[in-house]
């Protein structure tokens, strides 16, 4: 179903961005929002999420997927959703290949640890951070600090879960500079990213979870989404061997999810009768996702992923293994600041030299953080395998 053309981003009608920029220089023929998914493929941010952990800590196997593939997995499904859909596929894009670039190393692991050594800086919160990370620690231009993305662009990337009620300060601040109307939904562009977030890594995860011999195909048959996708995987393609399945498993599942959430969208928002985006913003809950039925399989199937994947007794020692080594290292540039490269040396306060510090850490790679303890703290003791 295709949308009605008012409610997709239109890059002539873009809120434009923070700082006015000339229009000298080679630029292509490029509008707004194709400019914004450029800076952030270009940006170093997202070159750093090749080795940034998604479920595995600095992954020794070349085929679990890190960051990066999993950005690009987001981003390939976010954007044929928002094709199918009428709506403006490069504002989508960037938000999917954008969504990630604020995680520190190890994953959620990290952000735990991360907020928990340093309180008194306000914590520390990968979507906040993601935020910070586009308006103030990426550099490339010479008029201003940021990537200096659009208005729509950043309003997406802020309301990545919806609306936010309570911003933590990293965000509070990427507001006050371009206020970006917090406590209202998103566009139906940012509401598609954030959804082909979950359809990627709900599927993908099985993928890595069988791939690792952490997960048993048994258990996860037993999960009615699972179970009916493979019972009909073996009535199209009987006797096909389970390697070859499990891959179809796999496809088959993405493909059922954005089935269902295209079809649910164009019901909302038929059902809905919003004309613009500026309705969309103010409906008062989201206009895309999946039905009833398949988001009540889909939080079946995550709380499944977290009970036996992501909480398991395999991946416990490494989660902790990882927290102690961002722990150690944020002790150790609290009690040693000139520890720290000299332009990351803050001068002007506790609070800007602990934040300061929060910034060098979330930046790191699983293997820099690790070699950076080694050299400063101590060893690390990480399983070879995760």
């Amino acid at each position: 179903m295709i949308l009605p053309a008012d409610l997709a981003a239109q890059p002539s009608r873009s809120r434009g961005r923070a700082h006015q920029e000339a229009d000298g220089g080679p630029r292509g023929p490029r509008d707004i929002f194709q400019r914004d998914r450029d800076r952030i493929v270009h940006s170093v941010a997202f070159r750093r999420l090749r080795q940034k952990t998604q479920v595995f800590v600095a992954p020794d196997g070349d085929h679990f997927r890190v960051r990066l593939t999993h950005s690009l997995e987001v981003a390939q499904i976010g954007r044929s959703m928002s094709r199918a859909l009428g709506l403006n596929e490069d504002l989508t894009e960037t938000l999917c290949l954008a969504h990630d670039i604020g995680h520190p190393p190890f994953g959620h692991a990290g952000e735990d640890a991360l907020s928990a050594a340093l309180p008194d800086a306000g914590g520390f919160d990968h979507n906040g951070h993601t935020l910070r990370v586009v308006t103030c620690l990426e550099n490339p231009y010479p008029g201003f600090d940021g990537l200096n993305l659009s208005w729509e662009a950043l309003e997406g990337l802020a309301k990545h879960n919806g609306p936010v009620a309570a911003p933590g300060w990293a965000m509070a601040e990427a507001d006050a500079q371009f206020p970006l109307g917090l406590d209202s939904w998103p566009s139906l562009e940012a509401q598609l990213a954030a959804i082909a977030d979950d359809i990627a890594y709900d599927n993908h995860d099985i993928d890595d979870g069988l791939r690792a011999g952490i997960l048993g195909l048994e258990e996860l048959l037993d999960l009615p989404f699972v179970g009916r996708l493979w019972h009909a995987i073996e009535q199209r393609h009987p006797g096909l061997d389970p390697v070859r399945k499990i891959k179809a498993l796999v496809r088959d599942g993405i493909g059922t999810m954005v089935g269902d959430v295209l079809a649910e969208t164009g019901r909302r928002v038929r059902e809905a009768g919003v004309n613009t985006i500026e309705d969309v913003r103010g409906f008062g809950s989201a206009l895309a996702g999946f039905s009833a039925d398949l988001a009540a399989e889909e939080r079946q199937l995550k709380r499944f992923l977290y009970d036996r994947f992501y909480n398991s007794p395999a991946l416990t020692p490494v989660r902790h293994e990882a927290q102690r080594v961002i722990s150690g290292l944020a002790m150790h540039y609290l009690e040693n600041p000139e520890a720290l490269p000299s332009g990351w040396q803050r001068g002007d306060g506790e609070l800007s030299r602990q934040r300061a510090i929060a910034d060098y850490i979330a930046g790191m790679t699983d293997r820099f953080a690790i070699a950076r303890h080694e050299e400063l703290v101590g060893p690390v003791h990480l399983p070879d395998r995760f």
